[in-house]
């Protein structure tokens, strides 16, 4: 260009490392051989119209991201992640720089789709919200009491299996992230609660801190049809499901006349083939004893988030609800964090710990 002075620019340019999917995993755990972590450069100061730069906090890890990467959508519930795309999880993260009229530098703000990664740039959309720590609320309850989890509870308890004061409830997976808050849900109606986990920690975990009447470690008590005798001795008015195969085998054995089962997940087959997953045998007891069984997706329910998170603040602010998270430090960690949804070797909700919020 001839003439005149050209003014310099500078170009702001952050390293980020994010996990994709390099192949399907149809079987077992997904390993390095599936998950692979990459570094990427993004440029944050010339991001498009209605756009956001993130520096991600934190990121929920849950048993449904396993389900996205079998490469096959036979019975699974949700669509598979793209090969050499980074995969994508709830979380929460900081603007660092924004096109955006409705959010600022500085916002912290909750999102659905956040890829696996230290920072993102991602469009604004009506899914990303603004969230306000000051309001006394910790972050990582807006990924746990307050997120996909809690929600998850709370339609499972409340919407489907409508328990009433007096119920006796089952929730299997208990300690995990859903079972903690439907458990603590279905003891505010009044109802015996009774988990099945998987250690004799959490037994204790959730007698001692979640309210549960009684709790049995599946791992030791294995003969599930007389843990459930033993436990609910008066059968079984709601059930929620979370593990699938030979649970719910057994609790169909112990239902009550119109009965009601939410299926929320099945853990226990999400590392099999649908050829190999347990079959349930005893189906036809739920002709003669009217038992209702159904299954849910969250997305249906979205109509109800707002007074699901109006309901779940107040009993979180007047200490109603406890709340427990594991939490991964560091974007490496975020393959150990998923193999251990299916190792038992967590407590309560498993959250990646991206960076730090400390002043957030």
């Amino acid at each position: 260009m001839a003439g005149g002075n050209k003014k310099e620019s500078t170009v702001t340019v952050v390293e980020s490392k994010e996990w994709y999917l390099s192949a399907y995993a149809p079987q077992g755990v997904p390993n390095t051989n599936h998950l692979k972590l990459r570094n990427v450069s993004l440029t944050i100061d010339a991001i498009p119209d209605g756009h956001v730069a993130v520096q991600i906090l934190l990121l929920s890890v849950d048993p449904y991201l396993r389900a996205r990467m079998t490469g096959s959508e036979d019975g699974l519930y949700t669509s598979q992640f793209k090969l050499n795309e980074a995969i994508r999880a709830f979380g929460i993260g900081r603007v660092i720089e924004s096109t955006d009229s409705k959010h600022a530098k500085g916002d912290i703000i909750v999102y659905p789709f956040f890829p696996v990664a230290e920072y993102c740039v991602i469009p604004s959309d009506p899914t990303l919200r603004k969230i306000n720590p000051a309001e006394g609320i910790e972050l990582p309850d807006y990924l746990s009491c307050l997120g996909i989890p809690g929600f998850a509870a709370w339609v499972g308890i409340k919407l489907i299996g409508e328990p009433k004061e007096g119920s006796n409830v089952f929730i299997s997976a208990a300690a995990g992230g859903v079972g903690m808050f439907a458990g603590q849900l279905a003891k505010l109606k009044g109802c015996r609660v009774v988990g099945s986990t998987g250690s004799d920690e959490k037994v204790k975990l959730l007698k001692d801190e979640f309210g549960y009447d009684e709790a049995f470690n599946y791992k030791r008590e294995t003969d599930f049809d007389s843990a459930i005798s033993k436990y609910i001795p008066n059968g079984i008015d709601v059930y929620l499901d979370n593990v699938g195969g030979k649970m719910l085998e057994a609790v169909l054995n112990h239902v009550n006349y119109r009965a009601r089962i939410a299926l929320c997940g099945m853990i226990s087959d999400y590392n099999e083939v649908w050829t190999e997953r347990e079959g349930v045998r005893n189906l036809l007891n739920m002709v003669g004893k009217e038992v209702r069984m159904e299954g849910f997706m969250l997305g249906s329910y979205l109509g109800h988030f707002e007074g699901f998170a109006k309901e779940m603040e107040e009993y979180l602010n007047k200490g109603m609800i406890k709340s427990k998270q594991h939490m991964y430090n560091g974007i490496e960690s975020f393959l150990e964090s998923l193999a251990s949804l299916f190792s038992s070797s967590n407590n309560g909700k498993v959250i990646v710990q991206v960076q730090s919020w400390t002043g957030a």
